[in-house]
């Protein structure tokens, strides 16, 4: 009768490592803009209703209301950055692969709106988005903590 009682609260000694302290200070600040962000796109489709002119505009797309084929495509983009935004806060598992295709999705409508669209606008001025700038780096992080991400439990 030699057995080793088996504790069960040996599991209180260890503090769970929360996966938002994988991300920088800049990521979370932008997790918070975007999240708000999609929530404003959602409203200007409700307010397009009321208002004539809603005014929306990202990575170098505009319309003057959220109605419009492109203002659709805008607000669709600013909402899966909130769904990307919200997954990387609240510790989502696949949250990291969401942010990676948020941020290559980024790069390549910003490339788009360089490139493609001074052609097929009457405007025809080529405008750097400087949006790139972030993107870069944000896939870059990402890409560097998805294998700690990954193996961590979230709370």
């Amino acid at each position: 009768m030699n057995q080793e009682l088996e504790s069960h609260f040996d599991e209180f000694d260890k503090l769970p490592v929360i996966r938002r302290k994988l991300l920088p200070w800049w990521i979370k600040t932008f997790c918070w803009i975007f999240m708000i962000l999609a929530i404003c796109a959602l409203s200007s489709i409700l307010m397009s209703f009321f208002i004539s002119n809603v005014n929306i505009s990202l990575y170098g797309f505009s319309s003057n209301t959220a109605l419009s084929p492109i203002g659709m495509f805008i607000v669709a983009i600013m909402v899966f950055k909130g769904f990307a935004a919200y997954s990387l806060w609240f510790e989502r598992a696949n949250a990291i692969s969401i942010g990676k295709i948020d941020a290559v999705l980024g790069v390549v409508i910003c490339i788009v709106s360089m490139f493609i669209l001074p052609f097929v606008t009457s405007g025809g001025h080529f405008a750097l988005r400087l949006e790139i700038i972030l993107l870069i780096p944000y896939y870059r992080k990402l890409d560097k903590i998805e294998y700690e991400w990954d193996n961590l439990e979230s709370l």
